[in-house]
Order: structure tokens, then sequence, then C-alpha cells
């Protein structure tokens, strides 16, 4: 075997809020049919990679059932596999970590080079390119890049390289970086440099790639970057999460999920085609399979096996999967989680953008109203702007005096 693929797929993205409270980050739906984690996948199958561990930990339950044996992604092939790793003794403590628990796993392999990715970013990327320009500069560790907005890096482990891209300085997330060219979280080792560093470390009970192995590596090893110039998005935060959903809308997105070239396969469920009622008007929106709409729908997302009534508006929107929406209603600028039911009249996104949510208001003060999953709204309802409404483990009627939720405020 060549290479391994381990996908880091544990984490609980917290910065989701609502919308990872009761699966992990990696599983979040994402483009109407999707989940997160199926464009690491994809892109490992186009890349000719079929031979993947996958490192999860925080509610595993909801991508187990959606990966599977991995025969979406041709993984359930004779040679190929798809293995689900989770922590047996303790949680991981950092990415490095992860990988050490695991070490055992690397070893019975013994591929030539280890390509380790995050589960929970949005992008299309051949990695057999990155592979090659690994073997071409003789690098122990190469590590994926891409410029971004000098105001942004310090979020990110930041690169500073030379003309023949070698790495002379890694920080990980700095307070006043030198450079915009951040890590992607995009590695190829060869195999025996990984197992070197990690073994080096036992004394270390958080390791992590940017805070230990990649700035002792630069010291010790041939350490490259390699230069990515393509769509890349990490989808961490509600503002950032709707906003690639919607771009997906326009026309022409950077993001092109119509290229027979390089699909982004997926866990399909049997559903009827799209049924459009005598009301039905639809404007740049992503429509998903099972979908019966009979209202207005413009700029948003709907999953699969959505319900849009009579005389309901909904613009600039992510409706997830089985949500049901009533007659005479309007939402605007919303995320509403699975399988919750929206009652006839309601107003979802109403007044003025500018009070934060009290509780979340680093996370949720842009405008965007969150609803969770399983809830049952009552007719009527109206709710402002920055609003989170928790969602319940059971189906659950929500109670809300006076029929309206103001903005900022977050409903249990």
């Amino acid at each position: 075997m060549e290479t391994l693929a381990l996908i880091l797929a544990g984490g609980r993205g917290s910065r989701l809020d609502i919308l990872s409270e009761r699966r992990s980050k990696p599983a979040v739906p994402f483009a109407g049919k999707y989940r997160i984690i199926d464009f690491a996948l994809s892109n490992c199958a186009n890349s000719g990679i079929f031979q993947i561990g996958i490192l999860t930990q925080y509610l595993p339950l909801s991508l187990n059932e959606h990966i599977g044996v991995g025969k979406p992604w041709d993984l359930d092939r004779r040679d190929s596999f798809v293995t689900l790793l989770q922590p047996s003794n303790s949680w991981y403590n950092g990415t490095a970590d992860a990988i050490r628990k695991n070490l055992d796993f690397v070893k019975r392999y013994a591929s030539k080079y280890v390509l380790i990715l995050s589960g929970d970013h949005i992008y299309k990327m051949d990695y057999s390119k990155m592979i090659e320009q690994h073997k071409k500069t003789g690098a122990d560790l190469t590590i994926a890049a891409k410029i971004v907005p000098l105001e942004e890096a310090s979020r990110f482990g930041i690169l500073e390289t030379n003309d023949q891209l070698r790495v002379q300085q890694f920080v990980e997330k700095p307070k006043k970086p030198k450079s915009n060219k951040a890590s992607m979280g995009i590695y190829v080792f060869s195999t025996q440099a990984l197992v070197e560093a990690i073994e080096s470390h036992p004394e270390i009970d958080d390791l992590d790639f940017g805070m230990h192995i990649i700035p002792e590596m630069i010291n010790t090893k041939n350490v490259f970057a390699y230069d990515y110039y393509d769509y890349w998005k990490d989808v961490g935060t509600y503002e950032s999460y709707i906003e690639a959903n919607l771009e997906l809308c326009q026309e022409n997105p950077e993001l092109d999920l119509n290229d027979k070239n390089w699909k982004i396969y997926t866990k399909t469920e049997d559903l009827p085609p799209v049924r459009l009622g005598t009301h039905a008007t639809l404007k740049t929106s992503l429509i998903s399979e099972g979908c019966v709409i009979d209202g207005y729908v413009e700029n948003s997302v709907l999953s699969p096996g959505v319900v849009v009534g009579k005389n309901t508006t909904i613009k600039n929107s992510i409706i997830l999967n089985d949500v049901k929406i009533g007659e005479n209603c309007k939402i605007e600028d919303s995320i509403i989680d699975k399988d919750t039911e929206v009652g006839n009249d309601s107003v979802i996104g109403i007044g003025s953008k500018k009070v934060p949510n009290g509780e979340v208001p680093n996370k949720l003060s842009s405008g965007i109203n969150v609803i969770g999953k399983k809830l049952v709204l009552p007719s009527g309802l109206v709710i402002e702007r920055n609003v989170r409404l928790i969602s319940s483990p059971v189906r659950k009627e929500v109670e809300i005096p006076d029929l309206r939720v103001k903005s900022g405020e977050t409903i249990r």
C-alpha cells in the first residue's frame, strides 16, 4: 500500500453551537444532500486513495451510520477499506495525540505515506498531486497551504517558505502573523518520519501537530509546503456555514457540485422526485429529492424531505431534512434543523439585526436565527433576529408566551 489516509473527524465543532449539539461537526449536513465529511471522503476516492481510517470521538453515531462500510465512496471493494477508529482508554487530546492513539493501526498497514486530513472542511482537491510533489522534493512532511486574508490569519497555523517552498518557520495561530500563508490542516508524511516524530514525545499528553510536531520537524527534517489555490472553506461558524451554502445557489459558484470529473459522493435515501404545487415558485435555490413545495423559495437550500406549505415564503435560509413548514409563513435568514415542524402563519426573521444573542453574542450577531431539531413550533409564532431555539432529544412542542421571541433570546 502506498498511501494510508487518516481523517480526523472527532471534533465537536463548538462554534456551530446548536448544529453540532447532537452530532459531530463532520456529520453536519451541507448543500442539501451532503454531509461535511463527504468532501474529504470523495476527494480520497477521486484521488485513487481507497485505504482510509476515520478517527471519530464526539457523538459518533450519526457519522458511523452515514459512512457504514463506505459503499457510496467505493470503499467496500476487495482492495479498499474504511475503518472507524474510536478512542479506547481516553479521549484524544490533540491532533497528533489522535494519531498516537492509533499508531498501531498505522504500523499495521505499513504504507509508504500517510495522508492526514480534517473531516470538517469544504473543498475539492486531488491529493495525488500533493503526494507527487512530496516524492519529488524528498520531503518528510508536506503541508497544504493557502493564502488567506491577513485579518483572518491569526485563526490558522502560519507558514513562511523560501522560493523552493521549503518551510522555514511555522507558528500556530499567531496574534500578529508575519505571513498570510495558512496551513489547511492537510499533511502528507513519510510514514517512518511520522512514527518517529510522534514517538519522540511520550511526555506530552496534548500532542498537537501545529504546536509540537511541525515546529520541531522544521529544524530536523525536510518540510515543504504545497500551495493550493482553489476553493477551500472552513464552515465552522453560523455565518460561514450559511454563506457557503447560499453561495452554491448562485450562477457559476466557485465550488462546482455539477463537475462530472470530480463528483462528491454521499449516502442517499430512496426518496421520490421533487413535487411542486400549483402555487410554487423557485429562484436560485438548491432543492433536494423528496421535497414537496407549494410556496415561494428564493436563495435557499432545502434538504431531502422538506415540505413547504401554500403562501409560505422562504428566503436566504437553510432548511434541513424532513422539516415541515406550514401555510402562510415567512422565513428569512434562518437555519432550521432536522425533523422540526413550523406551524401555520409563523414569521421567522423579522426586525433589526443589531441585537446579538444574549447567551452567545460571539456566535450569533448577524441576524441569523437557528432552530434546533425535533421541535414543534406553534402556529402564529413570531421570531425576531439572532434567536436560538435549543433542540430536544425527543420531538417536543415549544411553549412560548405571547407567541413572540424577541431578538437575542435563547429558548430551551
